[in-house]
């Protein structure tokens, strides 16, 4: 295996004590345990939509393992580790198509693969059945939503946050990390996912207590710090 070249990769920066990366692609690189950490596939939305007469390219599910498949082979990660939202809906396995569908199993074969379940899946599905509610790596609590009022070590997804800046008279918003002292919440990967202001109030809700939060935008190989909150 060629080891992961941070500045190839993402942009690198310490978090618990340990060392990650974290890439544009909105997937985070944990050096330590070789492993990829993913938020919020949201894996056949397009079909979801579909079903219900608003007609999208129903290939996000594609896009999005295409994705896990380039960060795995830029890492040589060795660990998937899914925080939940993992499909769209319930029935989204069951509408993988064919070549979805097989690029999933490739992967969790390839991988030691965990889902970690959101509130938009299920355990009664033959792709999830193994989800767990949330896992605890190296004092660190991986888990689908922040969980408010939280003092320990924490990564997390579900929030999808965004940051925006007006740069030459052009307002950019790229997808961000949100981050305390102790707790992380990460972008959503998913090809076909919506985004929430970094610094709406329930974001900065779910990371109390806390002294200052900031979001993390990976641009150029490096990680730009933007702060959202700072305590009095």
């Amino acid at each position: 295996m060629v080891p992961v070249m941070f500045d190839q990769f993402g942009a690198s920066f310490e978090f618990a004590g340990q060392d990650f990366a974290l890439a544009p692609s909105r997937a985070l690189y944990w050096a330590e345990e070789r492993a990829l950490i993913v938020a919020d596939l949201h894996l056949e939305k397009a079909s979801w939509f579909a079903e219900r007469g608003q007609m999208l390219p129903p290939y996000d599910s594609r896009e999005t393992l295409s994705r896990v498949a380039d960060a795995l082979r830029a890492t040589g990660a060795r660990r998937v580790l899914c925080l939940g939202d993992n499909f769209h809906d319930s029935h989204g396995p069951a509408r993988l198509e064919p070549h979805a569908a097989g690029m999933l199993d490739a992967l969790m074969r390839a991988t030691d693969w965990v889902w970690i379940t959101g509130n938009h899946d299920t355990k009664d599905t033959s792709v999830e059945a193994q989800g767990l509610p949330e896992l605890t790596v190296r004092g660190i609590a991986l888990r689908h939503e922040a969980r408010p009022g939280e003092t320990g070590l924490e990564l997390s997804g579900h929030y999808h946050p965004k940051f925006a800046v007006t740069a030459r008279g052009r307002r950019v918003s790229r997808p961000c990390a949100v981050a305390s002292e102790r707790r992380l919440i990460l972008p959503a990967f998913g090809a076909l996912t919506g985004g929430m202001n970094a610094a709406d109030p329930a974001i900065l809700g779910a990371l109390q207590p806390a002294r200052a939060i900031d979001a993390l935008v990976p641009a150029a190989g490096k990680l730009a710090r933007f702060a959202l909150w700072r305590s009095a």
